[in-house]
């Protein structure tokens, strides 16, 4: 028998396979929690404008240089400039324009006071009277509470790098240069096909010895949250008919990702290999994992396929290590893995293989302590619940001692 592949091999061909998919443009909104496939450079100055940073009193800095509480310096108001309005004039010595936060700078005024270091009484509103004159009660600094034409970002500068991810604060910066839309990588189309006599969908009644198809729904949202857009089809029979129809109509949709559950380990009814087989090639089909043994990898028909465990664990654990990487490296998103490393608070055990062990952590004396979920097996989906990551015993070590220290790969975010 050939000896099992080691995962970090396996690894590193399914991502020598994988080729990041071509360029479409969208509008801003659909952007967000996309990947740039542009750079983006600003064809403006941001702001655009000298700007008041506070709401109160433009002045000539050196208008306020011998204010204070004590000895209030008194300037005729000569403007009121709101918010996107133009000022219109220049400011000149001894004299003051109220602002509001945002609005223009004008020439001739070198800083802008608070109101709340003023005698100035704002609490009608921005729709109070203009006073004829305005009493500072501290002096300020050059510059001081104005934001600089560009000092955010300058015309011609590149804002954010293609593959960078799109977040709420990128999504903001691109609106302020004016792109309505922008180049992003495609989604990739994930199909997410499930098979077995015994699978029912969460719509149909159970009956003696029928269970949901648990594994397509958590496999449509594991892709989801990995940038894809999952489409799952409907559940196949253990025929080599039925399964070859749902393979068919899977590449009828033009996918750029297959992902299947059970029928590749050697039982008398895992028929997904034989069709893989017949429709495409398979790389290799074992791997030196647990929970996650038997899982194929290949193509059919020049789109990769990931044929993952029946049991809901394995399936996870094999999506977390093997597929996510490759989902990244499609839609052009960084391919690393969140890893922590942690303390055990017990013993764990393993049989050889390189386990993935479900863990809750917790901070303890300034140690990240990592505690198994309870039952291990691979058909206890609840312990992927509970669990914040995959503690990793390293192949050839059954037996890791309460105090060492493991990787853990993240499978959420936690307050660490």
């Amino acid at each position: 028998m050939n000896p099992l592949l080691n995962v970090d091999d396996a690894l590193s061909k399914i991502l020598g396979d994988m080729l990041t998919l071509e360029a479409e443009t969208v509008s801003l909104p659909d952007a967000h929690d996309r990947v740039l496939a542009e750079d983006i450079v600003s064809p403006i100055d941001l702001p655009p404008f000298d700007n008041s940073a506070m709401d109160g009193y433009a002045i000539r800095y050196g208008d306020s240089a011998a204010a204070s509480r004590s000895n209030p310096t008194r300037l005729a108001v000569a403007m009121d400039i709101m918010a996107g309005s133009a000022p219109d004039g220049q400011l000149e010595a001894g004299a003051a324009a109220r602002i509001m936060t945002g609005a223009p700078i004008p020439s001739g005024a070198s800083a802008v006071i608070p109101v709340e270091d003023t005698d100035d009484d704002w609490s009608k509103g921005e729709n109070s009277p203009l006073p004829a004159s305005v009493s500072l009660y501290r002096s300020l600094r050059k510059g001081e509470n104005i934001r600089r034409a560009g000092e955010n970002i300058k015309v011609g500068e590149t804002i954010m790098k293609a593959g960078s991810d799109i977040g709420p604060a990128e999504v903001g910066m691109i609106a302020g240069i004016g792109r309505p839309r922008v180049e992003v990588i495609r989604q990739p189309k994930v199909v997410i096909l499930s098979s077995g006599d015994e699978l029912v969908d969460i719509y149909d009644e159970l009956s003696p010895g029928k269970i949901r198809d648990t594994n397509g729904y958590t496999l449509a949202a594991l892709a989801r949250q990995a940038g894809g857009v999952p489409i799952r089809l409907p559940i196949a029979k253990d025929s080599l008919d039925s399964i070859r129809a749902l393979y068919r109509r899977a590449l009828s949709i033009s996918p750029d990702l297959l992902i299947s559950t059970a029928g590749v380990s050697v039982g008398a009814a895992d028929l997904v290999r034989v069709v893989m087989d017949e429709l495409g090639e398979i790389d290799f089909w074992r791997i030196n994992m647990r929970p996650g043994k038997p899982l194929a990898y290949g193509t059919i028909q020049g789109v990769p396929f990931f044929g993952l465990p029946g049991n809901p664990v394995s399936t996870m654990v094999t999506f977390e290590v093997l597929v996510r990487p490759a989902l990244a490296k499609i839609a052009g998103r960084s391919i690393s893995q969140r890893r922590v490393k942690a303390t055990a608070a017990d013993d764990m055990r393993s049989d050889g293989r390189r386990t993935y062990a479900r863990v809750t952590l917790t901070r303890e004396d300034e140690r990240l302590i990592a505690r198994a979920t309870g039952i291990q097996s691979s058909g206890a989906l609840m312990s992927m619940v509970l669990a914040d990551g995959l503690a990793i015993i390293a192949e050839d070590q059954e037996v890791v001692r309460a105090g060492s220290e493991l990787d853990v790969l993240l499978l959420r975010t936690v307050n660490l």
